[in-house]
C-alpha cells in the first residue's frame, strides 16, 4: 500500500536525472537502499543512471571500435545484411531514415545495427538457450571488422547480467520477493542495436531528427551514450526537455511501457528523443528487456489497491509486443 502512496504523491515534474550506484548489491541492507532508490526514481522520472555496473572498459572501448569501424563501410556494403531483406526478422542492419518512429516526423536520421541472444561460444554438450518465440530472431553478423561478432556479443552478454540485476531490484522497488521475475525471464527477449547517428545537418523544424520522441514498449532498456556528446531529452510532466547528459562510467536505465503496464502505471515509461547538433558522429547502444513469449502481463497485486483499481487487462507478452509493432510499425520489425 506504501508504494501506492508514494507514487501518487509524485507527478513527474523532475529537472534533473538520478544517479544510482549499483555496486555491492550482496546484503539484504544494501538491496533495500537501492531498492529504494530506484523506485524513488522509476516512479517520479522513469530514468536513471547507474553507476558500478561491472561492465569492463575494455568490452565498452572493443563494442566502439568495432561499431566504428562497421558503420564507416560504405553503404552498399552495409546493405547487405539490410534487416529486411537479411531474412532475420528484426535483427541487422538499419539504414538513415529506415525508420520514422514519430509519426508527426519525417523520418529519423540514423542508422542501426541489431542483434539478439546468442552463445559466444557454443557449450561443449550442444546444450542451446531454450526458444524464446518469435520475439527471438537469428542473428547476421558482418564478415567485417574482425573481431565485430566478439566484439557485440561480449558487451550484449555483459549487458544481460545488468539486466538480470535490475529485474531483481525492481523487484524489491516493487515490495515484492527479489526472485518474483526469474521464472519470467528464464530466455527472455533482449536484443540490442548499435547506432550512429550522423551530424544533424537539417533543422529540427524540418521533421528529421535523430530519432523522434517516443517512449519504449518492452520492459526496460540500458543505454550506453557516447562521452561529451550530448544528444539524448527526456520529457517531463510539465512538457519540459531535461538533457540526459553523457556521465562517464554511467549507463543510463529506463522503464518501457511493458514494465509501466505491468506495474499499473506506478513505474513511468518516459517519452524521450535524440538529436545530434553536436557537428560530429555520434554513437549510442541500447539493450532492451522483455521478458518470456507466454509471460502474462497484468497488474502486479503490490501495484493495485482500493484507489488505485487495474488499468489494464491481461495480455501475454508476445501479444503485448506485436500489438505495439502493429501500433508503430505496421507489422515491420521495430528499429
Amino acid at each position: 500500500m506504501a508504494l501506492v502512496a508514494s507514487a501518487a504523491a509524485l507527478d513527474g515534474a523532475f529537472d534533473s536525472i538520478p544517479v544510482i550506484d549499483i555496486r555491492d548489491a550482496s546484503s539484504s541492507e544494501r538491496r533495500a537502499a537501492l531498492a529504494h532508490e530506484i523506485r524513488n526514481a522509476c516512479t517520479n522520472v522513469g530514468f536513471f543512471y547507474i553507476t558500478g555496473h561491472g561492465i569492463p572498459q575494455e568490452t565498452i572501448d572493443d563494442l566502439f571500435a568495432a561499431m566504428e569501424a562497421y558503420f564507416s563501410f560504405p553503404l552498399g556494403t552495409k546493405m547487405k545484411l539490410y534487416h529486411k531483406e537479411a531474412r532475420s526478422g528484426f535483427n541487422g542492419y538499419a539504414p538513415p531514415l529506415d525508420s520514422n518512429i514519430n509519426p508527426t516526423n519525417k523520418g529519423d536520421l540514423h542508422e542501426g545495427f541489431r542483434i539478439g541472444w546468442e552463445e559466444l561460444i557454443p557449450k561443449e554438450n550442444g546444450e542451446k538457450r531454450a526458444n524464446g518465440g518469435p520475439m527471438v530472431e537469428a542473428n547476421v553478423w558482418p564478415s567485417e571488422p574482425t573481431g565485430f561478432r566478439e566484439a557485440y556479443l561480449n558487451y550484449y552478454q555483459a549487458a544481460v547480467g545488468v539486466g538480470r540485476l535490475l529485474f531483481r531490484l525492481f523487484a524489491l522497488a516493487l515490495d515484492l520477493p527479489d526472485t518474483y521475475f526469474d521464472d519470467k525471464t528464464k530466455n527472455f527477449a533482449t536484443n540490442m542495436r548499435t547506432i550512429h547517428y550522423p551530424p544533424q545537418t537539417r533543422a529540427e523544424s524540418d521533421g528529421i531528427v535523430g530519432i523522434g520522441a517516443h517512449s519504449d514498449f518492452l520492459c526496460f532498456t540500458i543505454l550506453w551514450q557516447q562521452p561529451g556528446i550530448q544528444a539524448l531529452q527526456v520529457l517531463n510532466s510539465e512538457k519540459q526537455w531535461i538533457d540526459a547528459t553523457p556521465i562517464p562510467g554511467t549507463l543510463v536505465v529506463n522503464i518501457g511501457d511493458q514494465l509501466a503496464r505491468w506495474t499499473n502505471d506506478i513505474f513511468r515509461s518516459t517519452v524521450h528523443r535524440a538529436t545530434n547538433n553536436s557537428g560530429v558522429r555520434r554513437y549510442s547502444v541500447p539493450v532492451f528487456f522483455g521478458t518470456d513469449y507466454h509471460v502474462d502481463i497484468k497488474p502486479i497485486p503490490s501495484c493495485v489497491s482500493a484507489d488505485r483499481s487495474p488499468k489494464y487487462e491481461p495480455i501475454t507478452a508476445g501479444e503485448y509486443y506485436h500489438q505495439r509493432l502493429q501500433m508503430y510499425y505496421g507489422g515491420a520489425p521495430p528499429s
